[in-house]
């Protein structure tokens, strides 16, 4: 049988990588079409946009912390990185858009890695 925890850690990493990887990518890129989000919501974006560093600098911390994930190398240094980053996430989709559980699956895939990684 195989034992689910030697594979969890590794199964975790790399959906967590690739989340961030692809969302960071899709900031410059513009690949997936995005729902409109709430007043509030937009607000807050278009005022992270307004500074002109701050979406790139968030969205290239995001491709290259999902790449260090998906390679496999610094693993910490990652997880570090992107704390923050999940941080805001949640609080964003818990008080600005309710109502995505990808929030929520972000959250618990760094909190598991965090624990993983100790």
């Amino acid at each position: 049988m195989i034992n689910v925890k030697r594979f969890a850690p590794a199964a975790a990493r790399t959906l967590q990588g690739l989340v961030f990887f692809v969302f960071g990518l899709d900031g410059f890129l513009h690949l997936m079409p995005h729902p409109p989000a709430p007043e509030a919501a937009a607000s807050f974006a278009g005022a992270l946009a307004a500074t002109g560093y701050m979406l790139p600098l968030l969205k290239g911390t995001e491709v290259v912390a999902g790449a260090l994930l998906l390679s496999n190398r610094y693993v910490p240094l990652a997880l570090a990185l992107l704390a923050p980053i999940v941080v805001n996430i949640v609080a964003f989709h818990a008080f600005l858009a309710p109502g995505n559980p990808v929030a929520w699956l972000v959250l618990a895939l760094e909190l598991y890695l965090a624990f993983a990684y100790r």
